[in-house]
């Protein structure tokens, strides 16, 4: 594994900073013994020096060290607006017990962006669930990551609410709001009333030049395998409180045949708007997060 901690860690620590910087740390030491080493935290602070620029901003000591040539790196030289959108709908709570795709997602985005300040990347927040109810644009100062952090952990404390989840209003809102181009990470399990409203507003990021990435996030076990003990039970939406008594061996064919369908046309949409999409599960590690996150910033 790529980091160390645990679910229970992951339960049990609420101080996001302490939680991100284990993630980061994990998987930019696992970064330098794979494929993609060269990409580290040394390079957030300083880029290969370009001939017949000015020497003024080069790194003698560095030079000293490596024989290379390197100029460091200010805040202002910010490389990538990146805006990262949470769904917080009544869905993402599940599973009840244990670590849930809303703490998942905001571990997972904490440690995104404790990667992007590390690399003078700019970074946002969105929140949203039947609306948009909390929205701060990209920016680069430590104040801002801050902020984001202590909003991220409000998330983690707050009273779980019935709402449903409206994805299609959100896009098309941030596709009108972010004026400049942006990279937006979406962390949802994408659960729509309307898909056809959800593709159109996928199709309108793209159409104003927005780089967008789609993390799909689940349960495993219950709702991607549906394995379920061979007995009765009562399903409730956790969005409308509606009450269904079930067999899960009488359903689950069904259920696994639509959610295939459902997710196959989800990928279909996202290539052909050219949009990356990826399927997590909350059992795995954050690897699944942050290298798609660095091929697609590379």
């Amino acid at each position: 594994m790529a980091y160390t901690l645990t679910e229970t860690d992951l339960l049990q620590i609420n101080n996001l900073e302490l939680l991100s910087k284990q993630v980061v740390e994990g998987f930019l030491t696992g970064l330098h013994k794979s494929p993609y080493h060269g990409f580290s935290v040394e390079f957030a602070e300083h880029r290969l020096y370009n001939s017949g620029e000015s020497t003024r901003n080069i790194d003698w000591k560095l030079f000293a060290r490596t024989d290379k040539l390197f100029v460091k790196r200010y805040e202002e030289e910010t490389n990538m607006r990146c805006q990262i959108v949470i769904d917080t709908s009544s869905s993402m709570y599940y599973p009840l017990n244990g670590l849930n795709k809303l703490r998942f997602s905001v571990i997972a985005a904490a440690s995104l962006i404790r990667l992007m300040k590390g690399q003078r990347d700019a970074s946002g927040l969105t929140l949203f669930n039947e609306d948009i109810w909390f929205h701060a644009p990209a920016k680069l100062n430590n104040t801002h990551q801050r902020m984001l952090f202590a909003k991220l952990e409000s998330c983690l404390n707050q009273m779980q609410e019935r709402k449903a989840s409206n994805i299609s209003v959100t896009l098309h809102k941030l596709a009108e709001t972010l004026h400049k181009r942006s990279f937006i990470i979406l962390f949802s399990d994408m659960l729509s009333n309307n898909n056809e409203q959800l593709f159109e507003a996928m199709q309108h990021l793209k159409y104003n030049k927005h780089e967008v990435i789609l993390f799909d996030v689940h349960d495993k076990n219950i709702e991607l395998d549906f394995n379920l003990p061979n007995r009765p039970y009562t399903f409730q939406d956790s969005e409308t409180g509606e009450e269904l008594k079930l067999h899960p061996n009488a359903i689950k064919t069904m259920y696994l045949e639509q959610l295939s369908q459902w997710q196959n046309k989800l990928r279909v949409k996202c290539l052909q708007n050219k949009i990356d999409y990826f399927e997590i599960a909350i059992e795995n590690n954050f690897d699944q997060i942050l290298n798609p996150f660095i091929m697609k910033r590379k």
